[in-house]
């Protein structure tokens, strides 16, 4: 068994703990994305798990072995860097035999197990080029030739994308999803990129201030954070906030209302009657009319002023003012509007996420 588990694991610099995780269990083949903050502990986590870093207190299991003594070399997990670490002296082909090299590898298995991990990043008629004579993807690739040549038990990344253009970036999330999934190898993949995240992992973790403050699947994280961080944090965010005035009714609902008697239904996660709260509203939820609200009765149904609007090609962004609070919903680019327009808004309460601030 190939799984990873943490227990009461503490790391620390000084008086400052950078890493503080009671709990953590990431399954044989699972693909698992730590997401955060610069600062957050996420790449202490990755280096932990690596070898790189000691913890101060607590285990590391791989599968039911303790692995706290064990040197990076004897982990058999592989590292992939944000840089990529390719040794520019040496040929492609030299780079992906490294560490077959450095396990004293007959050269026929070196030379087949090379030749096997170019074809499946594609990358078969490179192995005599040098690091710079490679593209950024390509070089990416290289990097993880390299890292499934050793035929790693766990597959580690550091935002290995970050150094790509955002149009290469973009193609590289699905294609490196779709070789994980092939490979099938216990994987965990650091980014401060969400959207990087919610393609590529099975599971998201959002960690800040060296905390988990959030584990689950990336779609539950985006339509249910844990709280005002998480929210903020994936994806685009409004927030609205006031106190929770009602008790949840029976389709689970409860309605927020501000220090203006501005009242907004949602989904509440985990509030209490008259706490301090904030109400999460995604662009997605938000649907418009080209006309002020004749029903102002109506659930979630608010007038809204245009004060902004920002075409981005495909769409066109609105920044909308309801009460003292500006929201922020895409619509098409046909879509005739002008800043200093009063439309109506409807928000879909099932969509509108009710969280602690």
């Amino acid at each position: 068994m190939n799984s990873i588990s943490f227990n009461n694991i503490r790391k620390k610099y000084g008086d400052l703990t950078v890493t503080s995780i009671d709990s953590l269990k990431i399954e044989d083949g699972e693909i698992v994305c730590i997401v955060g903050p610069s600062g957050c502990g996420k790449t202490t986590t990755l280096r932990m798990i690596a070898g790189l870093i000691q913890q101060d207190e607590g285990d590391v299991f791989f599968g039911e072995k303790v692995v706290n003594n064990l040197l990076p070399e004897h982990r058999n997990a592989a590292m992939v860097f944000q840089n990529y670490a390719l040794f520019p002296h040496m040929t492609v082909f030299d780079n992906v035999a490294f560490g077959l090299t450095v396990r004293k590898k007959s050269k026929q298995d070196i030379a087949e197990r090379v030749r096997s991990v170019l074809e499946l990043v594609q990358l078969t008629e490179v192995g005599e080029r040098y690091p710079d004579q490679l593209s950024g993807g390509q070089q990416q690739r290289i990097a993880l030739a390299r890292a499934l040549a050793i035929q790693p038990d766990i597959l580690l990344f550091d935002e290995p994308l970050s150094n790509l253009d955002a149009k290469l970036r973009e193609y590289m999330r699905f294609e490196l999803r779709q070789l994980l999934e092939k490979l099938n190898i216990t994987t965990v993949y650091v980014t401060h990129d969400q959207t990087e995240a919610m393609v590529i992992g099975d599971r998201m973790i959002v960690m800040n201030a060296g905390k988990i403050v959030q584990d689950s699947t990336p779609l539950e994280i985006y339509h249910r954070p844990a709280n005002r961080f998480v929210a903020d944090f994936i994806g685009t965010a409004s927030f609205i906030d006031g106190k929770v005035s009602t008790q949840p009714s029976g389709d689970g609902l409860a309605c927020l209302e501000d220090e203006d008697g501005l009242m907004l239904w949602g989904h509440p996660v985990s509030v209490k009657m008259g706490g301090r709260v904030s109400a999460c509203v995604r662009p997605e939820t938000i649907q418009i009319e080209l006309s002020n609200s004749k029903d102002s009765g109506t659930r979630n149904r608010f007038d809204a002023e245009v004060q902004n609007i920002t075409d981005l090609g495909e769409i066109r962004e609105l920044h909308l003012k309801v009460g003292r609070w500006e929201l922020r919903t895409r619509v098409a680019t046909t879509t005739k509007l002008v800043a200093g327009q009063t439309i109506a808004i409807d928000i879909d309460p099932k969509g509108c996420t009710i969280v602690n601030s």
